[in-house]
């Protein structure tokens, strides 16, 4: 069943004035909140000067509380998240507990500690429910598609590192010598390969990558999700089994000659699919800044939120078009 949230001047002028908006509140008098001699102040009233003071922002916290706190339960993770952001926070103060609280009041708007907890862990529900409706979006087809074009199986290969000898005091041109020093001992390498040298050998000999030279240049079964050199890895991949590289392969840590050892076959897709997954959805948030945004004007829409108050969704929707706008901004002025 559809949950429909539904918005109120009174509704949000009494759930302001109570501390968590968990408690019972029950007007006696019709729509009136406090009477005097002079008269009295409606809750209409009340809520005019309350929004005047906190505006819409307060209300979007409150119906995203709404729909993710039972949703996304407090878990260690969470706890643990938010433990080490504030920790984060104030190690920029020195661990001085009067500039955090200083900090705190002044850029966040929040109190105490207390309640920059329970700010982050809106947010950290938030990111939850985004994540969540991202993935739902995803597509068998395009699962297929990452799953053909990006899945691989393990490789295993030998290479032969050579470093260009390098300082920082040296000049462009002085660099540039060591450079192609550095090449043409590789280029100089594979052509004893091409004799019939063994390249383990050659390794042990010659590879400046102390940590696989002894070995004779192994390095082990790996994937695209550890953290190699993307050259390194690309000629890796492109290489067929047996076979070394015919030019010496540049990275970011010298020149490298490269022997395909093995590959495995690629995992069935049913056993990678979540990890797809997870990976589609990270790329589409970090390809497209306004998708927060629009998936939480999504989610709030299909929770059924409703607004009995036309002045309430004017604001609404002009706050979440000024968050898409100033991501736009931040994106094109980078």
């Amino acid at each position: 069943m559809k949950k429909i949230i539904k918005v109120t001047a009174s509704a949000l002028a009494i759930c302001l004035l109570i501390t968590g908006c968990g408690n019972n509140a029950e007007l006696k008098d019709n729509n009136t909140v406090v009477k005097t001699d002079e008269g009295k102040i409606t809750a209409d009233e009340l809520y005019e000067s309350l929004r005047d003071k906190y505006g819409i922002s307060v209300l979007v916290d409150m119906i995203d509380h709404q729909l993710f706190d039972e949703k996304y339960k407090t878990d260690d993770t969470e706890e643990e998240t938010i433990n080490a952001q504030i920790e984060q926070m104030k190690s920029q103060y020195n661990n001085d507990d009067e500039a955090f609280q200083a900090a705190i009041t002044q850029y966040l708007g929040v109190e105490d500690e207390d309640e920059l907890r329970d700010l982050l862990s809106l947010e950290y529900k938030r990111n939850l429910a985004i994540e969540d409706y991202v993935k739902d979006s995803i597509t068998d087809d395009e699962i297929q598609k990452y799953y053909d074009d990006e899945v691989i199986g393990d490789i295993k290969v030998r290479h032969i590192l050579i470093k260009p000898e390098t300082t920082d005091d040296m000049s462009t041109e002085e660099q540039t010598e060591a450079e192609e020093k550095a090449k043409k001992e590789a280029e100089d390498l594979i052509k004893q390969l091409d004799d019939g040298a063994d390249f383990e050998e050659l390794a042990k000999e010659y590879s400046d990558d102390t940590g696989s030279a002894s070995d004779g240049g192994l390095i082990d079964y790996f994937n695209k999700d550890d953290n190699m050199d993307e050259a390194f890895l690309n000629a890796s991949i492109d290489l067929e089994e047996g076979k070394y590289t015919e030019e010496p392969v540049q990275s970011s840590f010298g020149y490298h000659i490269i022997l395909k050892l093995d590959q495995k076959k690629k995992p069935k897709l049913n056993k990678v699919k979540n990890d797809i997954i997870e990976t589609l959805a990270e790329n589409k948030l970090n390809e497209d800044a306004t998708l927060r945004y629009n998936a939480l004007i999504e989610i709030r829409e299909e929770a059924g939120i409703k607004f009995n108050d036309d002045s309430l969704k004017k604001d609404y929707d002009e706050l979440m078009q000024q968050l898409i706008d100033s991501v736009n901004s931040s994106s094109t002025a980078s």
